[in-house]
């Protein structure tokens, strides 16, 4: 077992998450680096480069995930894995995924610098789209590694643009030739800043991960007809957008009838033919549902869609809906859980059991392997947002008890 004074280089971790922020920047601080666009390439190449200078081995599957190896005394054990995402929202944060990542990479180079040598192979993650900004839903290659999708399925997601998920994999030169998942792990954690006020409000540094919410995501198109604004009378008009606005009122009722648990938001909102002198025709938006009650989940869903298609129907409006993206809630597993904890005690940092309110790799990889996550505090709770901020020091607690449980659960060779 690690002592408590052995911990990551927290100037080494800032550095590379400085460094990676350069790659695909915002207009506001943060960063624009959405999935399988040329500066996530950049940020791919710059990864692979690191991991490479620590003698790490890398192998890419054909959803375009990145394992980076060290190898274990028994190479054939199922390996222990870290990581999350590279990819950012269109207004994201220099942290949201990408502290996963590299405070991986810093358990590695800690790993090495110590020279410390452990029972399994212990592997870093980068995992494909999890932001489901430009591809929905999110957290595609996790859940095709865990069966959740089909990589035929994945394939064919299109883009605001048409572009094909495939077809870009395949553009930016990182659609790898290793099959999707089939294979055991040993565990997986994942370091991620909160989302969240409640660490930063208590002074707390480190959220043990023990659940996290299940999530909904329902796409709806509401059909009208486009007419002109100035000549169509008031009791005939068929207005797709007072239908979508009665409905995005509907959903924030919902969430609150189900507290205090639930949260529920419409977050993407696309009207044709958006013109300012014609009644809109046609409006696709889609609701995010999420809840830790799987029971309370289903119900909202039920309720949206009673709801929302009763809106339609006293309108005059076309209603259709298909889900865009799910999954269930779930509760990590104990000893992982309990490797973070024991983690957070034994290197004295303040911590406390949480739920994750947002959905993570993490979520679809428990359905196929033990599974843990560590929070980190962010500034005022915010993320999916150019001022998302968090402190050097909160970002070396987080990689610390990542380091700590990821070695434990890898066990170390004894010289």
């Amino acid at each position: 077992m690690l002592g408590s004074n052995q911990k990551t280089d927290r100037n080494r971790l800032w550095d590379a998450l400085m460094e990676m922020a350069k790659i695909g920047p915002g207009i506001a601080g943060g960063n624009n680096r959405q999935t399988l666009t040329d500066d996530d390439r950049k940020a791919r190449d710059l990864f692979a480069t690191w991991c490479k200078a620590e003698g790490l081995t890398m192998t890419i599957d054909s959803m375009g995930n990145m394992f980076a190896r060290r190898a274990g005394q028994d190479d054939s054990l199922p390996p222990v894995m870290m990581g999350s995402h590279l990819d950012t929202q269109p207004t994201g944060g220099k942290y949201d995924g990408v502290l996963g990542v590299l405070a991986g990479l810093e358990v590695m180079r800690t790993l090495n610098e110590m020279r410390v040598k452990t029972k399994h192979p212990i592997e870093v993650v980068n995992w494909t789209n999890e932001e489901g900004a430009r591809f929905a839903p999110a957290m595609v290659s996790s859940g095709v590694f865990a069966g959740v999708y089909s990589i035929q399925e994945a394939y064919k997601i299109t883009d605001d643009d048409g572009k094909k998920f495939g077809d870009e994999l395949e553009r930016i030169g990182y659609k790898g030739s290793n099959e999707v998942g089939k294979r055991p792990l040993k565990a997986m954690f994942e370091l991620h800043i909160e989302q969240g006020p409640i660490l930063e409000a208590e002074g707390i540094e480190v959220g043990v991960v023990a659940h996290g919410q299940g999530l909904r995501w329902i796409e709806f198109t509401l059909t009208g007809y486009e007419s002109h604004t100035g000549t169509t009378p008031m009791p005939v008009r068929r207005n797709a957008l007072l239908g979508a606005s009665r409905a995005v009122e509907l959903v924030n009722k919902i969430a609150f009838d189900f507290e205090p648990n639930a949260v529920a938001t419409v977050g993407y909102l696309h009207v044709s033919p958006n013109s300012r002198n014609i009644i809109p025709g046609e409006v696709t938006f889609c609701v995010d549902l999420r809840n830790p009650s799987l029971d309370d989940l289903k119900d909202m869903e039920t309720a949206v869609v009673a709801g929302i298609e009763k809106i339609a129907e006293e309108i005059g409006l076309e209603c259709t809906f298909e889900q865009v993206g799910a999954y269930d809630p779930v509760a990590f597993d104990k000893n992982c859980v309990a490797a973070v904890r024991n983690a957070a005690e034994r290197l004295g940092y303040s911590h406390k059991d949480m739920v994750s309110g947002a959905g993570h790799d993490a979520c679809h990889i428990a359905r196929v392997a033990p599974t843990a996550m560590i929070f980190c505090p962010c500034v005022g709770g915010i993320s999916h947002n150019e001022a998302e901020e968090i402190t050097p020091e909160w970002a070396a607690a987080g990689a610390d008890v990542l380091f700590h449980a990821v070695v434990e659960t890898a066990g170390i060779v004894e010289e």
